[in-house]
């Protein structure tokens, strides 16, 4: 039995196999409508998700299968002071495969531990959000076509972005990646990321303050929302949340081909106008994201057609 908890569980082997089925997919819906009928998906988000709970349950029954699950801490029983073990134990006699978002760092690991069947992190805290990662990746995928000998601009929240740590632990297996890291000083990425994933690889980085200095080089440009969530002084949060707002002037001197990416929701960090520009990705990278779960789910059930 597999459990998905990080980006760094799966080798580029098995990223490349989702890719194919993910595409597979997207090439003939009809062929999978019925691929996990009889499966059931338990959704525990512990806290708050728009999109990857959403496309999680649209996966699931664009598959044929069943979804069961809360999507507020507030109507489970941890309200009454259940731990994560004796829920996920509870859940694993209703469903086959459970995917959970927890506020705390590390709880979908120690789920896992107890869990008789499958559990997927959807996110923890400031950690970790592997299927996140799956969605941009097939995005620069269909986009670029290839993940080595690209420039990734990564923007806004790096210290608390846990979509930016899988991202980046992602890519730095890829050959000729460049990274330029772009935030206030307050913000930046945390050393260990850099020293683990970066360093360790040998990848090239740099940092830097100023995103219109540096957005003409850039082949990927990810932006991120300064995370209210995340900090803990209010007056830090206003302080910094619009430091960073993509605009279409500021499109002038990138290039043609440039993929803006954003794993939303977006705050004031992308201009609504940028909406119409033909190298706006964030949208599609949410439905692509929607077919890598799809195939993960197909993956992590062992299900083949």
């Amino acid at each position: 039995m597999f459990h998905l908890n990080s980006i760094q569980d799966l080798t580029e082997t098995q990223i490349d196999a989702l890719i194919s089925l993910a595409e597979e997919i997207v090439r003939d819906k009809a062929k999978f409508r019925e691929a996990c009928r009889y499966k059931t998906l338990a959704t525990l988000f512990y806290e708050a998700s728009t999109r990857t709970r959403l496309s999680f349950e649209a996966a699931m029954h664009e598959l044929g299968g069943n979804v069961i699950g809360f999507a507020d801490a507030a109507s489970s029983s941890a309200t009454k002071g259940e731990s994560v073990a004796d829920t996920v134990r509870t859940v694993a006699c209703y469903a086959d495969i459970i995917v959970m978002r927890h506020p705390k760092e590390g709880a979908p690991m120690a789920a896992s531990l107890k869990s008789p069947i499958p559990i997927i992190n959807a996110g923890d805290g400031g950690h970790n959000h592997p299927t996140q990662t799956l969605a941009d990746l097939f995005t620069i995928y269909k986009i670029k076509g290839r993940f080595e000998k690209q420039t990734i601009g990564l923007c806004g929240d790096l210290m608390f972005g846990r979509t930016v740590h899988s991202l980046i632990r992602a890519l730095s297996r890829y050959n000729d990646i460049e990274f330029v890291l772009i935030s206030p000083e307050e913000l930046r990425l945390p050393d260990y990321l850099k020293e683990d994933s970066l360093n360790r690889s040998n990848v090239t980085f740099r940092e830097t303050e100023e995103l219109e200095g540096v957005i003409q080089e850039l082949d990927v440009l990810y932006m991120t929302r300064v995370q209210r969530e995340r900090f803990f002084n209010e007056a830090d949060y206003v302080r910094l949340k619009d430091r960073y707002i993509l605009t279409r002037s500021m499109l002038r001197n990138a290039k043609e081909d440039l993929a803006i990416l954003h794993p939303l929701p977006r705050v004031n960090e992308i201009a609504v106008e940028v909406d119409d520009d033909h190298r706006a990705c964030y949208f599609s990278q949410m439905l692509y994201g929607k077919y890598m779960r799809m195939a993960l789910l197909m993956n992590m059930l062992e299900v083949s057609l």
